[in-house]
């Protein structure tokens, strides 16, 4: 294994740890009523859960675990992130979301807040708080991405993907079905 590997695996275990209880938390602790797999699932680096990675907005989105191997809880994607452009100001009504920065560096804006994330930083945003992001440095930048509850938001994503205008204008409508409201423009990487 490189160093380099080994290192952002290092940085994304404790967070993963901290985050994994949240999305077993609705878990029925009796196993009863519950279909979530019994065995683990096993998605190699580059590959997506689905063998169906997508671009969205100039990133490839990988799913790393669906929704359907959660029941719903969760969903995790893993982004390369190739421009220095992100999603708008947007808010999602009934899930939180909460990112790693696998590589690169990006701005967040949270609520009112603006913050610069680095290498192995992590960011929650808690349902119903106005967040965006874009990517500020040079080159490809990872992040990963997870939604809880997962929402539709795999749907959403693949679907806008397809949109011969990824515009937020063109997806908005789209967007408000999918608990994701936008109130605000793109932030500017400087």
């Amino acid at each position: 294994m490189q160093r380099r590997s080994f290192l952002q695996l290092s940085l994304a275990a404790p967070a993963v740890a901290y985050t994994a209880p949240l999305a077993l938390a609705a878990a029925p602790v009796d196993g009863t009523n519950d279909e979530t797999p019994q065995k683990g699932i096993l998605v190699r680096n580059g590959d997506d859960r689905t063998n169906q990675p997508f671009e969205f907005l100039d990133a490839t989105f990988t799913v790393k675990v669906s929704a359907k191997d959660t029941q719903g809880r969760c969903v995790i994607f893993d982004t390369l992130r190739r421009s220095k452009i992100g999603p708008i100001l947007h808010v999602h009504l009934k899930m939180d979301e909460w990112f790693y920065v696998l590589d690169g560096e990006f701005k967040f804006q949270v609520g009112e807040e603006v913050m610069r994330l680095k290498t192995g930083d992590t960011m929650f945003v808690p349902r119903n708080v106005k967040h965006a992001f874009v990517k500020t440095s040079e080159g490809d930048a990872r992040l990963i991405v997870m939604h809880q509850p997962a929402g539709t938001m795999e749907e959403y994503f693949r679907t806008a993907s397809k949109m011969p205008y990824q515009r937020p204008e063109a997806r908005k409508e789209l967007a408000a079905k999918n608990d994701t409201i936008f109130v605000g423009g793109q932030l500017s990487p400087d």
